[in-house]
């Protein structure tokens, strides 16, 4: 399929009260936004594979659901720091911002220097991607080290007293995710939470309360120590 027939697809499957109901919760990008169904965006995958250079003819477009299918079949192993980059600067809705993470940036191998690289920046949507990347990295990357997220303790901390709601959501994710790990992460996890908690803002206390009340909850204590003995 080319980039044209995806396209025209994709269009043909637009679908207005799909795309107002993305827009009550929160996705309301620059970019245009067909509205278009997930379970269609995966179907074409199967029919596409990996195909980097398809990739970049529909992240170009602008498209709102193509650079989602984009992230879906782009190949990891092509793609460079630089693709990295500059894609993290069209990201202008959290589903974008985060699908790209999942789909395809969380087994890069500079992965961990994009995560500390982009947690610094000031852009709302670029600042996310750095937590967003640590959050599943913590949990799709199985070659990571806890050393690799215990090193982002500091940003996690810094940045927990930012108001946008799209980073203090982001920074909640990623020490959750990291807390969820393994028992010697959660316990780290728990213990910057409560460092978390006593900063003055607000942002910082719900991101230390959210957290605090996952990562020490029954369930998430009864998994990690199942997971810890069968280690």
């Amino acid at each position: 399929m080319t980039d044209k027939d995806i396209l025209k697809k994709l269009k043909s499957m637009s679908d207005p009260k799909n795309a107002a109901g993305m827009a009550r919760f929160g996705i309301r990008p620059k970019s245009k936004v067909l509205g278009a169904p997930m379970p269609l965006l995966r179907s074409l995958v199967k029919k596409i594979g990996r195909d980097h250079v398809l990739a970049q003819k529909l992240w170009r477009s602008g498209i709102h659901e193509a650079k989602i299918l984009a992230s879906m079949v782009d190949d990891v192993k092509m793609v460079s720091g630089a693709q990295m980059d500059k894609w993290i600067k069209g990201f202008d809705s959290w589903d974008v911002c985060d699908q790209v993470c999942l789909n395809l940036f969380f087994s890069h191998p500079l992965v961990f220097k994009k995560c500390a690289t982009w947690a610094d920046r000031k852009s709302e949507f670029e600042r996310r991607a750095g937590f967003a990347l640590m959050a599943t990295a913590a949990f799709k990357n199985k070659q990571a080290k806890d050393g690799d997220f215990i090193k982002f303790f500091p940003l996690i901390k810094k940045y927990a007293a930012d108001e946008r709601n799209y980073v203090r959501k982001a920074v909640n994710w990623a020490l959750r995710q990291i807390g969820k790990r393994n028992m010697n992460l959660n316990k780290k996890a728990i213990s910057l939470a409560r460092e978390i908690a006593k900063i003055d803002s607000r942002a910082a206390r719900w991101v230390a309360a959210d957290a605090l009340r996952e990562l020490r909850s029954e369930a998430v204590q009864r998994r990690l120590i199942e997971l810890s003995s069968r280690a």
